[in-house]
């Protein structure tokens, strides 16, 4: 009897404490979400001499992406196969603030 006793009363405390820490790391994670900028996307025209990285350097800024996953991403929005971008040609980007 002591022994089931000591088990519901170790599961009761564990289960206790473990809701307490999943709250408050989800609370946590929240809060820094929500400290992020918001993103916004446009619409650009390629211009003579732009290059997708050189976009990437304009537009990244606030971003918590590297330069290697904001080209990626700029190229996955725009279903570009390479880097090669063509004068006219328009782009979507995205950019944060």
């Amino acid at each position: 009897m002591r022994k089931r006793r000591l088990a519901a009363t170790s599961f009761t405390v564990l289960l206790f404490v473990s809701i307490i820490m999943g709250r408050t790391m989800f609370t946590s994670m929240v809060k820094e979400e929500g400290s992020r900028t918001t993103p916004y996307y446009k619409s650009v025209r390629i211009q003579e001499g732009d290059s997708l990285w050189g976009i990437a350097r304009q537009y990244r800024e606030g971003s918590s992406m590297s330069m290697e996953e904001y080209v990626n991403q700029l190229r996955q929005m725009n279903g570009l196969k390479k880097d090669t971008i063509h004068t006219g040609q328009y782009l979507t980007v995205v950019y944060f603030e």
